[in-house]
């Protein structure tokens, strides 16, 4: 894997350490023994200059717009195959025959319904609460429901943990979403798809048959499927680091959860919305376009560009077909939010200044515009993004269970605080 050595001089002293290899991506140094040949460790906040795990399940290229699934374009993955298809390349690390497909999704099928108590727990939260918190408590609380499936040590009881995880992801989503507006819970349907059975969940309602557009359908499998997993991000890690201490799975899904509620992780397609419904109207988009490019004006254009893509977000591309089926299919061309972002597409893809600096429409853009057309409101778009990301999280903490190579994480610190100092009582301060 290694022929090739980096030298480091400190202190008049030179060490060596090994360069790794992948298969695709930058070489690293491996710097695992630098404390104990050294006495000094790395300091890297964010982490954006260090590896922190080997992993064989997603590559990004941002410089060249490249994001693989165990080494299929996504573009491939979005346009030709299906998201629980893409989760069992994920979790499995090849594409299923139709008889191992026709077993997963029925073990998938199968597990979507919640055990009727957490009915009860839901209950316990307020009206107002963000889908976002009841998500987190409610997968949080999923160990102490299924006890068969917490054992880390039992490859069975990981199986059957991230069949659960996937499966009912989108039964707590849409429950989450029908608690905060008032309505009743919708059970799954075992005859219904993946994708439609989510959206019968969040939009049908006792009173009268609901029918699920085909088209809506194919615009959620996408969405899942291109949100399905992004490398070492945050929230990966977050589920990465909660897995190094041998949590169990429900635990470590809910701390990703967690972190990909942070407005700088999950939250960019709201801002782009929110951002859309500021200028209101296609007649104010020059102002706007104005103060995007004053340096001195702190506007930023959100869902234009993307700070791991330097190039034309592949994602951004299946999403741009989809978002003109679904416009095309709800007839909403006159909705003022939904002519802003039209215009502000065309302007992208035409101006120089946004060619230049490589500033093109980002999933986040067009995802956020499906979403609203569709009917969800900005509190559930973080939420269907969690739902999407779980077989990633799952698919990276398995890998990690496997990797015998793999440690308690354990980051170190650069301590700029006071140095020792002596107790003096409170009666003498």
């Amino acid at each position: 894997m290694t022929d090739r050595i980096a030298k480091l001089e400190l202190n008049g002293e030179s060490y060596e350490f090994p360069v790794l290899s992948g298969t695709v991506g930058p070489d690293v140094i491996d710097i695992r023994t630098l404390y104990a040949k050294t006495g000094h460790f790395t300091f890297d906040p964010g982490y954006t200059s260090t590896g922190s795990t080997e992993s064989g399940i997603t590559y990004i290229d941002g410089n060249q717009g490249t994001l693989l699934y165990r080494g299929y374009p996504i573009e491939q993955l979005a346009e030709k195959s299906s998201f629980l298809e893409v989760s069992y390349l994920l979790l499995n690390g090849e594409l299923p025959s139709k008889a191992e497909f026709a077993e997963f999704e029925e073990k998938i099928t199968r597990h979507t319904m919640l055990h009727e108590q957490m009915v009860k727990f839901f209950e316990g939260f307020r009206r107002d609460a963000h889908p976002m918190a009841i998500i987190c408590g409610a997968v949080g609380a999923m160990s102490a429901f299924y006890h068969d499936s917490t054992d880390i040590t039992d490859p069975n009881q990981r199986v059957i943990a991230s069949h659960r995880l996937i499966a009912k992801m989108p039964t707590i989503a849409a429950w989450a979403y029908k608690y905060s507006v008032g309505q009743p819970f919708v059970y799954p349907r075992n005859d219904l798809g993946f994708a439609a059975n989510f959206l019968r969940m969040c939009f049908a309602v006792p009173a009268e048959e609901y029918v699920v557009s085909p088209t809506m359908a194919r615009a959620m499998d996408r969405i899942f499927t291109l949100h399905a997993d992004h490398e070492q991000n945050a929230s990966t890690s977050t589920v990465r680091l909660a897995g190094s201490s041998h949590a169990n799975p429900f635990a470590c899904i809910a701390s990703g959860v967690a972190s990909l509620w942070g407005p700088a992780h999950g939250g960019a397609n709201e801002a782009c919305l929110n951002m859309l419904r500021e200028i209101g109207s296609v007649d104010r988009i020059p102002e706007f376009i104005a103060r995007a490019k004053d340096k001195n004006d702190p506007f930023r254009l959100m869902g234009f560009g993307h700070r791991v893509y330097k190039n034309f977000d592949p994602r951004a591309k299946v999403m741009q077909q989809t978002a003109h089926e679904v416009l095309s299919e709800l007839g909403v061309e006159n909705n003022p939010t939904l002519q802003v972002a039209q215009e502000l597409e065309r302007i992208a893809l035409e101006d120089e200044y946004f060619i230049e600096k490589k500033l093109y429409p980002n999933v986040d853009f067009y995802s956020g515009i499906i979403l609203d057309a569709i009917g969800f409101p900005t509190s559930m778009f973080t939420a269907i993004f969690a739902l999407a990301r779980t077989v990633g999280w799952i698919s990276q903490w398995k890998e990690m269970i496997d990797d015998p190579k793999q440690k308690i994480g354990r980051p170190r610190q650069l301590y700029t605080g006071a140095t020792s100092r002596d107790y003096t009582d409170i009666s003498e301060r």
